[in-house]
């Protein structure tokens, strides 16, 4: 709204708050429709809503559920969402605590998905029959495509290292058995790691040949030349406390989420906010 309030677009029914889990990811397709990744009582779904009304009295429609029963916990659920270029959804998924998930074909968990706008598979999906697009992954994030159509996708490590990865179709990425730069036959490493304590990488998008990451323990957005992926520059750092995510705003600007009252931040009266900043590229 004009003043920077919020007003209530409708209720997501069914979500099932608990950890990590809850109200996840959305995202906007064709003919009006909002995506929406949620933690529901039988484990995580994707929904889409028809949007009703026009800007500013917009409403949602009737619930449709395009995938259900992907593997949920009180932490590691993925969740973001997003349409690449080719048209098709991407869903991120965590291994929901089963670290054997991540290596598991016949398994959701620990993957990224590529389905269709109904959640049907693609043809050509790496796996036939299989919405699972790439897999070995303990909680991946953030998703976007650079101009030429390169995916990227952040992830969660463990104790170790936190990723920034190049995602091709059926490529493997090695968790549980390695996490960071591995240098192991038959796994993609990153293209660039940090340690946990300066990173977290949640949200993601690409702006003018930069990545734009969010960091949560990092209290930092990074932004990465497409150009030269294994470097990075830091901007705002412990500006806004932790950020959630970052996306491309109008008129050439970036929109930053807070997160700082999910209960592992600092907040301030004026927590959470959305801010609009300049870009700094590379």
């Amino acid at each position: 709204m004009d003043g920077g309030e919020a007003r209530v677009v409708g209720t997501i029914e069914g979500v099932a708050s608990a950890g990590e889990g809850g109200l996840l990811g959305l995202a906007m397709g064709d003919e009006q429709r909002l995506y929406v990744y949620s933690t529901a009582s039988d484990g995580n779904r994707i929904q889409r809503f028809t949007l009703r009304g026009s800007p500013g009295s917009l409403g949602l429609g009737e619930a449709e559920t395009i995938v259900e029963s992907i593997p949920s916990a009180s932490y590691h659920d993925g969740g973001r969402i997003a349409f690449g270029p080719d048209g098709k959804l991407y869903a991120t998924v965590g291994d929901a605590g089963q670290r054997d998930n991540a290596q598991d074909l016949a398994s959701l968990g620990g993957k990224i998905l590529r389905m269709q706008a109904d959640g049907a598979v693609p043809e050509d999906n790496p796996f036939p029959g299989s919405l699972v697009y790439s897999y070995g992954h303990r909680n991946p994030q953030g998703l976007t495509w650079d101009d030429s159509g390169t995916m990227f996708a952040t992830e969660f490590g463990q104790n170790t290292w936190d990723e920034l990865n190049i995602i091709t179709p059926g490529s493997n990425y090695g968790w549980p058995m390695v996490e960071g730069i591995a240098k192991s036959a038959g796994f993609t490493d990153p293209v660039q790691q940090w340690e946990p304590s300066v990173a977290s990488p949640s949200g993601m998008t690409h702006l003018n040949g930069t990545l734009f990451i969010a960091n949560l323990r990092g209290r930092v957005l990074r932004a990465v030349p497409v150009a030269d992926p294994g470097t990075s520059r830091d901007y705002y750092t412990d500006e806004y406390g932790r950020i959630r995510d970052v996306i491309a705003g109008p008129e050439g600007t970036l929109w930053i989420l807070t997160s700082n009252t999910d209960g592992r931040g600092r907040p301030t009266p004026e927590d959470d906010r959305l801010l609009s900043v300049s870009p700094v590229m590379q």
